[in-house]
């Protein structure tokens, strides 16, 4: 494998150097060093000047990989399962829901992408460092008890999937788990992540599957204009809620961040990055509309497991189409259990100031990996719980975590405003603009399930009603934000303006455009960013929250902890009937 330094490309037949001291906010010194992937290595100190169109092709080859894998451990077993339901209970009318989907997605994931390669720590870390315990705790105690839930959701689509060649679960569940921890405690990143390709390329299954079925693209097509079949009641709101939950989960803000900083990414590979994750999220993408596809256009009825999908794809299509369903769902829910389970012993590390890292084997970071296999442990063990109750888990996990999304995407949006820890790489006015707007719309969909499920009365007129004022609400504060933020600036702008002699704003405003041009000064912020690295959080002053921002992040917790436990209450009712 070619990989570049000094300038020169050489072949990869020497052993990787032994990671450097930290520097800055890093707190692991694994996570030092040259850029090792599956697909290639970079040296620490090169750079993409100079370089031909080919070499530059070559290092983003070493770069992608965190955005790739975040997006396609969506399609879990929990994706796959609710993607499935989607479209044999109601066809193709909720592809709509993908689509949107799309630029949540990119705004969510390319806030952490910058947060990692600037801050070279995980979430959790900055969040427990720049918010407190009291925070952090509320946090990361989400993203452990979702993930662990989720994982067992992954241990139940092995479980079926092999079920289908006749692998009991008593086999499977186990021999799953060893496999898991066997390619994470390999002590080696470039071979963990090789494992991860190789599970990805298996994801084409789809697509002969989806030619098998015939999707018609008509139906494909009159899917992306939203609709509500059936009206909009609570089970549809919780599927679409799962939807959301299962696309857009808490767990990926944590592991892709976390994985950049194991990758060694620094800001000056942020644009590859990028590009990466949009590799990712058209993967995803065309997998899930792949997905819900093959079961609307199966004649299999209703649906009730992914397990049951397989069977029913076998009686009605054949033998090739169960088989290629059930590799797939096999496949999904490996890259699943490794990634989830990777995201929260990265947290676990962070919270406890352990070595958390793919390139240091079991002796040197024990806690770590014994973390790792706990985790697995426990999952797997929940997995022999009665069928039924494993069936509503599955999508209720999802829905979880379509509702504790909006609390995880404020955290990072206060992250991304932070110039402490971002310098030039601090949210733009558009990018709070669509991540605000990101927040209320999830904000209001939650809402919006919470009355259904109190109130089941509610007509689908009365639910639009809702959102529209929602919305309503929501552009009035966004206005009263901009404004605040426009005085704001403005004061900063007359503070300026006393220190440099009694200059009024409008003159200081005047200097400051015309000292450089603007492509001198583009050339000198692209500079910095390239360079610039958060210092070492202890540091840092500490954020202050103002009585408005703590009174909103308290009332937003308040609430999720009940759209939580109504959440918990609709599934109940399912299960009882």
């Amino acid at each position: 494998m070619a990989f570049f330094s000094g300038g020169a490309i050489r072949r990869d037949t020497t052993t990787v150097p032994a990671p450097t001291a930290p520097t800055g906010a890093v707190m692991d010194s694994a996570h030092v060093g040259d850029i090792v992937g599956a697909l290639g290595s970079i040296g620490r100190h090169d750079t993409v000047e100079g370089r031909t169109r080919g070499q530059r092709f070559r290092m983003l080859l070493a770069v992608i990989g965190p955005g790739l894998i975040v997006m396609v451990g969506d399609n879990d077993a929990g994706g796959v399962a609710t993607y499935a339901q989607a479209g044999q209970n109601y066809g193709m009318a909720l592809i709509w829901t993908l689509a949107l989907l799309i630029p949540v997605l990119y705004v969510n994931q390319e806030m952490v992408v910058r947060l990692g390669a600037v801050a070279g720590v995980g979430h959790a870390r900055l969040i427990f460092d720049r918010f407190g315990k009291f925070w952090g705790a509320f946090s990361v105690g989400d993203l452990f008890i979702v993930n662990a839930l989720t994982i067992v959701t992954e241990f139940i689509g092995v479980s079926m999937a092999l079920g289908y060649f006749g692998l009991p679960k008593a086999i499977s569940v186990p021999l799953a788990a060893v496999l898991l921890f066997a390619v994470v405690a390999g002590g080696s990143f470039r071979r963990w992540e090789r494992f991860l390709f190789g599970l990805i390329a298996i994801n084409i299954v789809i697509f002969p599957l989806a030619f098998l079925v015939r999707p018609r693209a008509a139906t494909i097509g009159h899917g992306l204009i939203p609709s509500f079949p059936g009206g909009l009641n609570s089970t549809l709101l919780l599927l679409i809620v799962a939807i959301v939950g299962t696309t857009v989960a808490p767990w990926q803000l944590f592991f892709q961040q976390s994985n950049i900083v194991d990758k060694r990414i620094t800001p000056r590979w942020i644009r590859f990055e990028r590009i990466d994750l949009w590799v990712g999220i058209v993967v995803v993408m065309a997998g899930a509309i792949a997905i819900m596809a093959v079961a609307a256009s199966a004649p299999i009825g209703s649906f009730t497991d992914a397990g049951a999908v397989a069977r029913g794809l076998r009686d009605t299509m054949g033998e090739g189409a169960g088989a290629l369903f059930a590799i797939l769902l096999l496949d999904a829910s490996l890259i699943g259990a490794n990634a989830v389970g990777l995201a929260t012993t990265y947290a676990l590390g962070d919270t406890l100031g352990k070595r958390h890292s793919l390139h240091w084997k079991i002796s040197e970071a024990p806690a770590f990996y014994a973390g790792y296999a706990t985790l697995l442990t426990l999952a797997a063990a929940v997995s022999f719980s009665p069928d039924h109750v494993l069936g509503l888990l599955t999508q209720g996990v999802q829905a979880l975590a379509g509702v504790l999304l909006p609390s995880a995407t404020v955290f990072l949006v206060l992250l991304c405003n932070d110039k402490a820890v971002l310098g030039p790489w601090a949210n733009t006015v558009k990018q709070n603009i669509m991540a605000g707007v990101i927040v209320w719309s999830l904000v209001l969909l939650s809402l919006a399930l919470t009355a259904a499920t109190f109130f089941p009365e509610l007509t689908t007129t009365q639910v639009e009603i809702g959102f529209g004022v929602g919305i309503g609400v929501g552009l009035l504060g966004g206005a009263v934000i901009a404004l605040a933020k426009q005085r704001a600036d403005r004061r900063a702008t007359r503070e300026t303006a006393a220190e440099l002699g009694g200059l009024d704003p409008d003159q200081v405003e005047e200097l400051d455009a015309t000292r450089l041009s603007r492509a001198e000064r583009k050339a000198i912020r692209d500079r910095d960013r390239d360079t610039w690295r958060t210092p070492a959080l202890d540091t840092l002053e500490r954020p202050v929250f103002s009585p408005l921002r703590t009174a909103g992040m308290v009332a937003l917790r308040g609430y999720l902890l009940i759209a939580v436990v109504l959440v918990g209450v609709r599934i109940v009712r399912s299960l009882t009937g």
